[in-house]
């Protein structure tokens, strides 16, 4: 049995526009969504999820991705409990799956908010009404900053808070927002030799700092970082060292005074490789400061975490079967071709499905004509062309012309980006809601 879920320590806020929600249900099904029903163009998403389609008896086409609903409602309920257990803010990064419809579900669960990657994330999350944003990334763009401003103009209720790295980040930042507004909310980001963004050292993280907390245009609220490009799971010193120049970086900047300005102190880490990591180093009594802390944890990819590559790597894949995560992604493809003995061809390839951290993994094998499933025993997908998979046939492996074919992905992040409506499938093949991506 899963241990309850505990309430989060900061308040709940859902995604405040359902109007724009339930808007997505009247789009029209048509030639643009890949998979869905020729039999349902013209009609809409909302009509067709009312309907509660079968997968594979009501006119899915092939290649199709999908969601296996026991395995997302499990993913985003572990993590939910897990940070409050930690005694962690959350804020999913939402360039995985960019799907307002699953922020709504992260928010309700207790989310702080939801991290955007780019401008353009951020004008999707508020078009949906995302009441709270962390931008992982530096801001200097002077058309988005003048949207910003405008949009915190409009919406005293909208938390938004961003990355520096840079005086001259700083400098474009001023130069970009108007007079008169609330100011920016901006976190000193710190980086490591040889890895992403970020100020190098704590040294010169201070000394932003100082620079950040005398702008009048923006407000230093806290520090925060990306563990995720500093070392391989199989190297979590390095991790470790950095963030503990992270807290380290928190604890300076504070004893000289430099968060005057804000109630609440904001230090933030976090991807999927190293969580357990940052709860460990964010948490009391290593964290302690002179006012308020949001302990702010970012991971994504574990929405749908994934069949390989994430499967590997997961701070939680030793845990008990019910506290690890499970894979969501599930592309479905046919086979087209019998070519040569040994050789069978499906109907996707590197334009439907993620192949960067590792090629699909076949998991099922389904008769269209009877509906029997059998595991995929003998068969491997050796090399993808843009629209086939290369699948070998071990000897006395069963696979015909026809047969429908699931693949286990690896990589949520380069999945999600291919599909822009996504069937969400109970474990009997009905679908229960069309996940609509915003790539």
């Amino acid at each position: 049995m899963q241990p309850a879920l505990r309430l989060p320590q900061h308040p709940v806020r859902s995604i405040v526009d359902h109007l724009a929600l339930e808007q997505l249900g009247s789009t029209l099904l048509d030639w643009r969504f890949k998979g869905m029903p020729p039999a349902r163009a013209g009609g809409t998403v909302a009509e067709l999820v009312a309907a509660e389609p079968s997968l594979f008896e009501d006119g899915f086409t092939t290649p199709v991705l999908t969601l296996d609903a026991d395995a997302l409602r499990h993913n985003l309920a572990l993590m939910a409990r897990w940070t409050a257990a930690h005694g962690l803010a959350f804020a999913p990064h939402g360039k995985t799956p960019l799907a307002p419809q699953l922020y709504r579900r992260q928010l309700e669960l207790g989310a702080w908010g939801i991290t955007a990657a780019m401008p353009s994330h951020l004008r999707m999350y508020r078009a949906f009404g995302v009441p709270q944003v962390f931008l992982a990334n530096e801001l200097v763009d002077p058309a988005a900053l003048a949207w910003l401003a405008a949009e915190l103009d409009a919406d005293p209720g909208f938390r938004f808070v961003c990355y520096v790295d840079s005086v001259r980040g700083v400098e474009l930042m001023e130069a970009a927002l108007p007079t008169g507004v609330r100011p920016v909310d901006v976190v000193v980001e710190l980086g490591a030799d040889g890895a992403r963004t970020g100020v190098r050292g704590v040294a010169a993280a201070v000394e932003l700092a100082r620079r950040a907390a005398a702008s009048q245009r923006l407000r230093l609220v806290g520090v925060a970082g990306y563990e995720g490009t500093i070392a391989t799971v199989d190297d979590r010193a390095l991790v470790r060292a950095w963030l503990a120049d992270l807290v380290e970086t928190a604890h300076r900047v504070d004893a000289a005074g430099l968060f005057a300005g804000t109630e609440e102190i904001v230090v933030s880490a976090g991807g999927s490789e190293h969580f357990d990591l940052v709860a460990e180093a964010l948490t009391e009594p290593a964290l302690r400061l002179s006012r308020p802390v949001l302990r702010l944890l970012r991971s994504g990819a574990y929405v749908t975490h994934d069949a390989l590559h994430y499967a590997g790597i997961s701070p939680l894949r030793d845990a008990a079967e019910a506290e690890r995560l499970r894979p969501a992604l599930r592309l479905w493809a046919q086979v087209v071709s019998r070519p040569e003995p040994g050789l069978a061809l499906l109907n996707a390839g590197k334009r439907d499905l993620p192949y960067d951290l590792g090629l699909p993994l076949p998991e099922l094998v389904r008769d269209p004509g009877t509906g029997a499933q059998r595991p995929a025993a003998g068969l491997t997908v050796d090399k993808l062309a843009d629209q086939h998979a290369f699948v070998t046939v071990a000897p006395g492996a069963e696979v015909n012309v026809g047969d429908w074919v699931a693949l286990g992905l690896s990589h949520p992040c380069t999945a999600f980006e291919k599909w822009q409506l996504i069937p969400e499938v109970e474990a009997d093949g009905t679908v229960v809601d069309l996940i609509r991506t915003f790539f």
